[in-house]
């Protein structure tokens, strides 16, 4: 397995870490301002941040070093979805982020990545991220981490809803340049 393939797997094994800390980190806290921020969503918030930035580093040194494999094409975009996923349907559950803004998201990425699986199978393509899908999920990644730090919720909000905005833009964008695959199959 090359460096790439395990950072992405490292990615994959931080998200039960992530869900175990925002569940069961205690709630020690400091207020700050006029925010009471919780120690153990800091902590979440470092471990998200650590795994969003392997989805960089695994890309750049797969891409840079000329190891791309099947494994990763597969797996990167998946410890992505797990991951954002994941932490929104957490944000959900201590009511940091709208249902109706999530419920947007994941529907949007779980069609697009049938999308993918669809245009793999019928016309052999693997859909590469475009430039609005990678600034939504800059966009998600930074959101989740403003918002499980008490101090900086606002900036995590407007984040959440530019990341709306590019979840249902590039969604859009996706699905109207691959709609040939579509055709006659209605």
């Amino acid at each position: 397995m090359n460096l790439p393939n395990k950072l992405t797997v490292f990615r994959i094994i931080l998200i039960p870490v992530f869900v175990l800390v925002v569940m069961f980190g205690g709630d020690a806290s400091v207020q700050v301002g006029n925010a009471t921020v919780y120690w153990r969503l800091v902590i979440a918030a470092i471990i998200f941040a650590v795994a969003s930035a392997t989805d960089w580093f695994d890309g750049h040194i797969a891409r840079s070093r000329n190891l791309v494999t099947n494994f990763g094409k597969f797996a990167d975009p998946l410890a992505d979805k797990m991951l954002t996923m994941t932490a929104f349907i957490m944000l959900v559950d201590l009511k940091l982020a709208p249902a109706w803004v999530v419920v947007i998201i994941v529907c949007r990425e779980l069609a697009v990545t049938g999308l993918r699986l669809i245009l793999a199978e019928n016309k052999g393509q693997v859909m590469a991220a475009a430039m609005p899908g990678k600034i939504k999920t800059t966009c998600q990644m930074l959101s989740v981490i403003f918002l499980l730090i008490g101090n900086f919720y606002y900036i995590g909000t407007i984040l959440l809803y530019v990341a709306l905005i590019f979840t249902i833009y590039s969604g859009w964008d996706y699905f109207h340049s691959s709609w040939s695959v579509f055709k006659g199959s209605m």
